[in-house]
């Protein structure tokens, strides 16, 4: 299994046939898709967020629960089940005849998912701030939303910085599955090279190394950013 033969004879097959260009192109929708997921997760998580922990005027109260209602409902179906039949049923029917590349649609799909953990993220960035900023902010005649806006997200992006980061990298690992359901990521690049060659433990580690390399990288960015923030360069 780990002869020198066998992984002399794998190599050239991976050189010959091109799989490296294959694993690159894995790589790019991998990384396209978490990009993808990431931004719409953050907007869905922040709208959510806000709808969790504001307080509406009393003649409101009723849209309020509703809002709310809606909110938590949302949070507990992404939070209770697993991301694959998310995924699945987001391609596979919610979108199914719509037109759209292959990674947007995945984006899609993984940012709905990801749009429930960063709002418990963030609505506890939010919590975490001094209830005296809010105060302050109002005092200066803002409202609420342009106290949120100016004062209170800012400074709790600072401290869920690192949390978001970290599911940034959670949602590289993710997409994994999308290989399952016709998404050509990285894994999908493993599966086709396992196929193709009949070999299995070589793809095997040239995945694992693939997104253990990407995972690195991007915790080492987000150590680099954090040492940054803490010395008050950001």
């Amino acid at each position: 299994m780990f002869s020198y033969e066998t992984m002399v004879a794998f190599f050239n097959t991976f050189i010959e046939r091109k799989y490296y260009m294959t694993l690159l192109s894995g790589i790019q929708e991998t990384l396209l898709m978490t990009a993808i997921a990431t931004v719409i997760g953050l907007i869905i998580g922040i709208f959510v967020a806000i709808i969790q922990v504001s307080e509406f005027p009393r003649k409101l109260k009723w849209l309020e629960k509703i809002l709310k209602g809606i909110a938590k409902l949302y949070v507990d179906i992404i939070r209770g089940t697993p991301a694959i039949v998310q995924v699945s049923f987001i391609w596979l029917v919610v979108l199914a005849d719509v037109v759209m590349a292959r990674p947007v649609v995945g984006g899609i799909s993984f940012g709905i998912n990801s749009g429930a953990y960063m709002a418990e993220l963030i609505r506890a960035g939010i919590q975490g701030i001094d209830k005296g900023q809010m105060e302050a902010g109002r005092s200066l005649g803002l409202s609420y939303f342009q106290t949120m806006k100016l004062i209170i997200i800012p400074q709790a992006f600072r401290q869920m910085l690192p949390a978001l980061v970290s599911e940034f990298i959670v949602l590289i690992k993710e997409t994994a599955v999308i290989g399952m359901i016709g998404g050509r990521d990285i894994m999908r690049a493993g599966n086709i090279m396992m196929s193709d060659t009949g070999s299995f433990i070589w793809p095997i580690l040239i995945v694992t190394i693939t997104y253990l390399v990407l995972t690195s990288t991007f915790t080492m960015i987000m150590r680099v950013i954090e040492k940054r923030m803490n010395k008050g360069r950001f």
